[in-house]
């Protein structure tokens, strides 16, 4: 059993390890619905964020109330009413909404002050710090409706909440905001959430919703033929919002993705979507590699690139294991460094999860695409595929006329991708000195079409 365990988790341990690196001092704003804490969800968010927060994250969160108020209020005898996506806030749902934010404020900041054995949150010391960051203006009369006492964010402390991340608590705010009068207003967590992410430039802006992201049709219900989108350019989040009916309740699709594109548009460089129903949804979110919700993003996060001197180390550690099972042919650490320049790769918030090299041989007009590794965690998602390409543009503009491939065992994928099997007496003369009769590789060639060629 032990054995098993130590074989699963060490390979785990190491894919989040990067992200763990790259992540420390970043700032994330994190919204929770109310739904979420409704739901009885805050003991496991609580831990997830505290474990997040030792691991170097600084931690703005934000809480929603919608259900409490509304709890509140019908104890009271009164009806929630709502009015272009937003609550009216009279007088009564005013005292509701304090109530309820005051009672959160209690139940939040319990859970992040347990410290119980055997819990991700042993030993633990989280510093909650609340404080009147916000401030507000009145919403005003909207096409006739009278909004009261419900207020929009007017001013964050940018300043005073850096200052407390930086002496390592986690701030805590609610939807609340005052005016420079006093006044309190009643503010959606979602507007707050934005505006304080925007505000500090933060590196993520996170809802933990009742929605478990964007589908890729949100025309569409659930199904296996319509999952979740799980990385949605920003040109691309803003021509469906165009196409979406405006959201007046939390379950429409345009109502988070709103926020998510304004964040993104504003400097926020990604903003996500997840559902609060999963346990751990944070965690899937910022340390596996594709998540579990919708990512918002202002430029896409897979970089397609040439690859430089900084990259060897990534490049070995992703090779390293197909050399061991003898896919792919050994090379030294030395070769690589000299080499580099030879290399196409993706790499993805740091980490190098594709690549290929290209070898010429001018005087034959053909090249060798050598070393094509796709990482186990993202084979299957067109990546290999994304660096042939690359790899055929880069041997086009050196006016090449074919690339060749050399392969024990994948065989059909370049078949697939318009290659031919050739005899290995094809090769040029210089790579045919090279060529490992005991291998047996097998020759595969593939014709480039618009090669450039020169005027005489």
């Amino acid at each position: 059993m032990t054995s098993v365990f130590n074989f699963t988790f060490v390979p785990w341990f190491r894919s989040v390890a990067p992200y763990i690196h790259k992540f420390r001092n970043q700032t994330f704003v994190v919204g929770i619905a109310g739904e979420a804490i409704a739901a009885g969800k805050l003991p496991h968010l609580a831990q997830d964020l505290a474990m997040i927060q030792s691991m170097g994250v600084k931690v703005v969160l934000v809480h929603g109330f919608r259900p409490q108020v509304n709890e509140q209020l019908k104890a009271k005898g009164h009806t929630p009413r709502y009015s272009h996506g937003m609550r009216i806030t009279d007088e009564v749902a005013l005292d509701c909404a304090q109530e309820a934010a005051g009672q959160l404020r209690y139940e939040i900041e319990a859970a992040f002050s347990q410290g119980l054995p055997n819990t991700p949150m042993a030993d633990s010391t989280v510093r909650v710090i609340s404080g009147n960051f916000i401030t507000a203006r009145p919403v005003g009369i909207v096409d006739g409706v009278d909004f009261q006492h419900s207020g929009l964010v007017r001013k964050v402390d940018t300043a005073g909440i850096m200052r407390t991340l930086d002496f390592g608590a986690m701030v805590l705010l609610s939807p609340f905001g005052f005016s420079p009068t006093g006044e309190a207003f009643n503010l959606t967590m979602e507007e707050v959430a934005t505006s304080v992410a925007t505000a500090l430039q933060a590196d993520k802006l996170i809802f933990v919703t009742e929605v478990p992201g964007i589908r890729i049709d949100p025309s569409e219900p659930e199904s296996d033929d319509n999952p979740i989108d799980t990385e949605l350019p920003l040109a691309a989040a803003e021509k469906m919002l165009k196409a979406l009916p405006a959201a007046n309740q939390p379950t429409d699709t345009a109502f988070y993705l709103q926020h998510c594109v304004k964040a993104c548009k504003n400097g926020v460089e990604r903003s996500h979507i997840i559902p609060f129903a999963v346990d751990g949804s944070i965690l899937l979110e910022v340390y596996v590699h594709d998540g579990i919700g919708t990512m918002v993003v202002d430029e896409k996060l897979e970089s397609l690139r040439e690859a430089t001197v900084d990259d060897v180390g990534g490049i070995l550690q992703l090779i390293e294991p197909f050399e061991k099972d003898g896919t792919l042919v050994k090379r030294s650490r030395t070769e690589i460094e000299r080499d580099v320049g030879y290399y196409t790769v993706i790499e993805h918030d740091g980490v190098i999860f594709a690549c290929a090299a290209l070898y010429a041989y001018p005087e034959a007009r053909t090249a060798e695409m050598a070393a094509l590794t796709v990482s186990p965690q993202v084979q299957g998602q067109g990546d290999g595929e994304r660096v042939l390409k690359r790899v055929e543009q880069r041997a086009r503009a050196e006016g090449l006329e074919s690339i060749f491939v050399l392969t024990t065992r994948t065989t059909h994928w370049f078949l697939k991708r318009g290659f031919v099997l050739v005899d290995p007496d094809w090769l040029p003369e210089a790579r045919k000195r090279k060529y490992n009769w005991d291998r047996k590789s097998q020759v595969l060639v593939k014709k480039l079409v618009n090669v450039k060629t020169s005027v005489a």
